[in-house]
């Protein structure tokens, strides 16, 4: 799946790594990087690597948080939030690939074992 998504977003220079964060931020603007790391259950290093990529293609920017000026507030630029649908679609694409031959019940199954998996994995 990898594979077929990084060919996916290979046009917008977005890699495996870094579509999941940029599909949160889009969920959840205005996130603090380590909120984002605890929501996805991902490492704060590689989050800020991840940010770090989004934010050097334009995809990201960061603002101080007005409540607390020790954390940055994560948000979506204008070329941000254009990708987030293309990037969406893309995913669709891959996401209808594996599910040939799966009803949705059987699919919503597998990924809740999934998410169980990695809860478990990450305690």
């Amino acid at each position: 799946m990898q594979i077929l998504i990084s060919a996916e977003l290979a046009p917008y220079r977005i890699g495996s790594g870094q579509y999941i964060f940029l599909m949160a931020i889009a969920f959840q603007e205005a996130i603090t990087q380590k909120s984002l790391s605890e929501k996805l259950l991902i490492d704060k290093t590689t989050t800020a690597k991840a940010i770090a990529k989004l934010e050097a293609e334009g995809y990201v920017r960061r603002e101080a948080d007005p409540a607390d000026n020790r954390y940055q507030l994560l948000y979506l630029t204008e070329p941000g939030r254009e990708a987030v649908p293309k990037v969406q679609e893309a995913l669709d694409r891959v996401k209808n690939k594996t599910r040939k031959g799966i009803t949705d019940e059987e699919y919503a199954l597998m990924m809740g074992l999934l998410k169980t998996v990695l809860r478990n994995l990450s305690e």
